[in-house]
């Protein structure tokens, strides 16, 4: 399947409240399905202090997006990493403490990296980091589309509701996709999303949440990220795969976004002057 290239860029973030949900994770994921349905396909990994969507792929970058920032990479392309089914990834590393961090002389090298990137692109996939820091609000705001990612525990939802908080609150965003994941059985699913739903229909109620994907608890996906491979890939057939597979279709079915926002590098300078 070949993807119209006239198709606008589609832009994601994939956060959570809490570090342990399986954010990367989904995030690998949903690219790798992406990419097997005929999308073009970047993801950005852009948690800054513990990226490690590459580890997950079983990639090894030789650059990353520290060499990019620091003048050691001349350009996008020089730290570009191809993965599974053609996707691409965009490597971090530690050492960035967070993009309101960078310098006015770095913000414009990145924008101008990214900007430079002429190949087309279907959807631009972002890994923010964990919590409510000015780098993972400055990314979420940037994109069209925010999933967050939340577990079946205490601690998860209730940092999962502080982050839809703080982007509600603070920034202006109305709409999140849930992705409920690490599931013991779809029952528990739905009583997770009920549990969000109502807590920010009592405190939230200009918001707005949609169930985005249920993703079990699932032996195969355990053993996929153990040998470093996306479960879609190595396991299309399981249970979460389907799952992400599912999850991937979801987002072929959107409405495009208009196709004069640009290509990679508007979003990348939406995200950057929001810092």
């Amino acid at each position: 399947m070949q993807p119209t290239r006239s198709r606008p860029l589609q832009s994601i973030a994939i956060a959570s409240g809490k570090g342990g949900v399986g954010k990367t994770n989904v995030a690998v994921n949903l690219s790798v399905a992406l990419a097997r349905a005929g999308r073009r396909v970047m993801l950005f990994d852009a948690d800054l202090g513990l990226a490690n969507a590459d580890l997950m792929l079983g990639l090894r970058p030789t650059k990353t997006l520290h060499d990019l920032v620091a003048g050691r990479a001349d350009s996008l392309e020089e730290i570009l990493l191809e993965g599974p089914e053609g996707m691409l990834l965009v490597p971090s590393a530690s050492g960035i403490g967070s993009m309101a961090n960078l310098t006015p002389a770095e913000h414009m090298g990145l924008i101008r990296a990214f900007s430079s990137y002429s190949k087309p692109l279907d959807v631009l996939i972002v890994d923010v980091a964990a919590g409510v820091q000015d780098s993972v609000t400055s990314f979420c705001k940037g994109v069209q589309h925010v999933f967050v990612v939340v577990c079946d525990e205490p601690a998860s939802l209730t940092d999962a509701y502080a982050l839809i908080k703080v982007l509600h609150q603070e920034h202006g965003l109305r709409r999140f996709r849930i992705v409920c994941n690490m599931l013991r059985d779809p029952e528990s699913g739905r009583r997770l999303m009920q549990k969000l739903t109502s807590v920010c229909a009592h405190y939230l109620p200009d918001v707005v949440l949609e169930a985005a994907a249920f993703v079990p608890q699932d032996d195969k996906l355990r053993a996929a990220v153990q040998k470093r491979q996306a479960v879609v890939s190595l396991y299309p057939g399981s249970p979460s795969g389907r799952v992400f597979t599912d999850l991937a279709k979801q987002v072929g079915r959107w409405t495009a976004p208009d196709a004069d926002t640009g290509g990679i590098g508007f979003f990348v300078e939406r995200m950057l002057q929001t810092a």
